[in-house]
């Protein structure tokens, strides 16, 4: 198996970073496996979704219905809704397998595999990419 971290800001607010090409560069070449992704962090996690149409903000707009970031949590330390962070990654997991096929990433048409942040507190995050050949 073949790993490597990344290194990628996401900067001071919620945010959803598309890391395809990072992914992509990763496997290239490297014939047919599972491109394995994780997020070793308690406050982000993964999603493929659709970018660049409005999808990634109607996602967060999503979470912030779905998890304020207001008072309502006991986790309490860092700025004012922390807590929601560290629920995020019971529905967008820190983790996700994906397909490689000839070096490349196996994706629908419009998927995008994306990094989503709420945690403006941690501006830089790490993300393990690991290729297991077929």
């Amino acid at each position: 198996m073949r790993s490597d971290v990344i290194t990628v800001q996401t900067g001071p607010r919620a945010t959803v970073r598309d890391i395809t090409a990072e992914a992509q560069g990763f496997v290239s070449g490297q014939g047919d496996g599972l491109l394995h992704v994780f997020v070793p962090h308690a406050t982000a996690g993964l999603a493929i979704i659709e970018t660049g149409s409005g999808s990634d903000d109607d996602l967060l707009n999503a979470l912030g219905d779905l998890l304020p970031a207001d008072d309502r949590w006991r986790h309490r330390h860092g700025s004012p809704g922390h807590g929601r962070d560290h629920v995020l990654p019971a529905f967008l997991p820190p983790y996700a397998t994906l397909p490689v096929l000839a070096g490349r990433l196996v994706l629908g048409t419009w998927q995008s595999l994306c990094l989503v942040d709420t945690n403006g507190d941690n501006v830089t995050r790490q993300v393990r990419l690991s290729f297991l050949p077929g």
